[in-house]
Parts: C-alpha cells; structure tokens; sequence
C-alpha cells in the first residue's frame, strides 16, 4: 500500500471550506430546479443575501466586469467583519478594504490597481491590523478551489506550488500521490458564504450570458451558497431558449437577479463600454490619504442613494455614451490613469 503521509503549511486553518455533505443539504434545502421570477431591488438582494461575517467573493477579473454597484450598496448597508476571497487585483474588494467592510482576506494577487499601481488603501489596512491576510495562493490555484467545491469535492490536487512558500501560506496540505509515490499538493476546497458576478444579460429566472472571458464565474456560481447576479440588462427568457448553448450560468444556482446598468463603472464590460480613466484618477488621487478616501466614499457612494444618483454624479450620459465609444473603437482609447505623488 502507498504512504499518505500528510505535511500541513504554515497556514493550515481552513477559511472557506466545508464538508462536501453539508453542502449538499444546504443545496437541496434552499436551491431548486423550479422556475422562479427572481428579480428584485439592489438593496434587496444585498441586504438579504450579505450578512456580517460572511465570506464573500465576487466575479469578473482584474477591473473587468466587476460588480462595483454591489460593492457601493454593502458600504451603504454598513456590512462589516466580511472575509473576501480575492483573486486576482480586483476594484470591488478594495473599495470594501478602504471603506472597512472587510476585516480578513485569502489573496492570489490582490493589492495592486494592475497598470494603475499599487492599491494603496489595502496596504494601509493591512498595515495597520485592520486587515488580516489568511492565506496566499496563486491565481490558478483560488480557481481550482472553486472548482473543487463546484463539483462538490474537499480537495483539488495539484502540483504548481510545491517547492514554493507560497505552498506554506495556501491552507493547502502535500500527500504522498499513491499512483506515482510522488508529493502532490491538496488545494481544499472554497464553497463562500456569497457570490456577486456582474453579466452581460440575464432573464428573470437567474439564466446568465457574458459575453467575453468568463474568467471563473461558473466556478464561483457553483460553489456560493447566495448567487446575487446583477445585470447590464434583463431580457425575455426566449433569448436563452432560442440559444441555450450560450447560458454560462443556469438559473438554478441563482438566488436573486438585479439590473443594473453600467453596475461596473468605473471598469470595463467587455463589447458594451469601456474603463473610466478619469473616474479611475480620481479615486487613485482620493486613495492617497485616508481623508480622501473618507471623502470620495462620502460624495460617490454614501450620497448617492442608488447606482442612478451615482452614475449622475460621474457624468452622467456624456460620460456613459463616450466610454461606449470607446469600447466600440469609435474614439480614441484614453491614456491609463496613473497615481500621482
């Protein structure tokens, strides 16, 4: 018989995880293959499905189709002691992080604004204690924990972090495989208490379409306990009847459906509108200081009682209508915004 012996890294506590079973009571309990209409109010859906403590994640990637009206409305909702699984550099956990909804963090690569720099919010936070980070991992191994609770299983095995720290600081444990007598590397699994994901259209029922890379939003649909999806658009259900080959997330995985038009800005939907860059500057100019985040959270989100007051705020059509421009190539691309001091 082959040796299993089992060595745990430094970080062994396990964030995010839960036994499979469980998590399959909870499906049958509270998901359903019926045809429900799904749709509701922002505020709604946040305050329903985010509770204080949970351990949330969001879809998109990078600044790219990031469910940043969400994020805008549990900074409303005052949701706090909230556990983020971020993977990738995403704006949405970062405005939580600056505003103080999240108190603890499992990253892949989490505290840079990608070609805008460093996210200078976050690294305060967590130099200050007010963020503690759990665990690290790398991009494809936070997908691959997904993945594993998507297809209901503990663990992923994989072998890209062995022979790095990274593997000591990943919650992951190494055995020995019994088929090559080798180490091989146990990612376990990640089922979050909340996933919001931001698509191109959706209909009533929770069906989803996105256009583009999908990045791991299948992933994050599967394994969430609460799917809050908000939306470009809601549109007849006949649009995925008459081409069922391009749902990307089925409706019975779904709890609540919200549109919301342009819910990314400040960045990119893919084939609908592009990055803010001057939005972007302005809030890489705010998060300099703790008193110019207090102030761009005050003025964009705290009164702005919802994503049309906000949108108002940021320029309202002329703005919306030249990113669209731009996404469409029908004007120049703007130089990216870069931080300043």
């Amino acid at each position: 018989m082959a040796q299993t012996i089992v060595k745990e890294g430094v970080s062994s506590k396990l964030y995010g995880w839960e036994h499979p079973d469980k998590i399959r009571e909870y499906r049958k309990n509270n998901k359903t293959f019926a045809k429900k209409d799904k749709r509701t109010t922002l505020q709604e859906a946040v305050s329903r499905g985010v509770k204080e403590g949970d351990y949330i994640v969001f879809g998109g990637m990078g600044s790219v189709r990031n469910p940043i009206a969400a994020v805008h409305e549990i900074i409303r909702q005052k949701i706090g002691n909230l556990t983020i699984g971020t993977k990738g550099s995403q704006h949405d956990w970062q405005l939580l992080a600056a505003a103080g909804n999240i108190t603890k963090a499992e990253v892949s690569y989490g505290f840079a604004d990608e070609v805008r720099g460093l996210s200078l919010p976050t690294r305060r936070a967590v130099e200050s204690g007010r963020l503690k980070v759990l665990s690290e991992t790398t991009n494809a191994g936070f997908q691959w924990r997904f993945t594993a609770a998507m297809k209901g299983l503990s663990f992923y095995p994989t072998r890209s972090s062995l022979g790095t720290d990274t593997l000591h600081y990943s919650g992951s444990k190494t055995i020995i495989d019994p088929f090559t007598n080798e180490p091989v590397e146990l990612l376990p699994a990640c089922y979050p208490d909340v996933a919001i994901i931001h698509v191109h259209r959706v209909d009533k029922y929770g069906n989803c379409q996105i256009d583009g890379n999908i990045a791991e939003d299948i992933e994050l649909a599967h394994a969430a306990k609460f799917v809050l999806i908000t939306a470009e658009e809601i549109v007849h259900d006949e649009v995925f009847s008459n081409r069922p080959d391009l749902t990307k997330i089925p409706y019975f995985v779904v709890d609540a459906v919200v549109e919301v038009p342009y819910g990314s800005h400040p960045n990119q939907v893919p084939s609908l509108y592009s990055f803010d860059e001057d939005h972007w500057q302005i809030w890489l100019d705010a998060s300099i200081s703790e008193e110019g985040v207090e102030e761009y959270l005050e003025e964009y989100v705290h009164e702005s009682k919802d994503q049309y007051e906000y949108l108002e705020k940021i320029g309202g059509v002329r703005v919306l209508r030249q990113l669209e421009r731009i996404e469409k190539k029908l004007a120049p691309y703007p130089k990216v915004a870069k931080r300043r001091g």
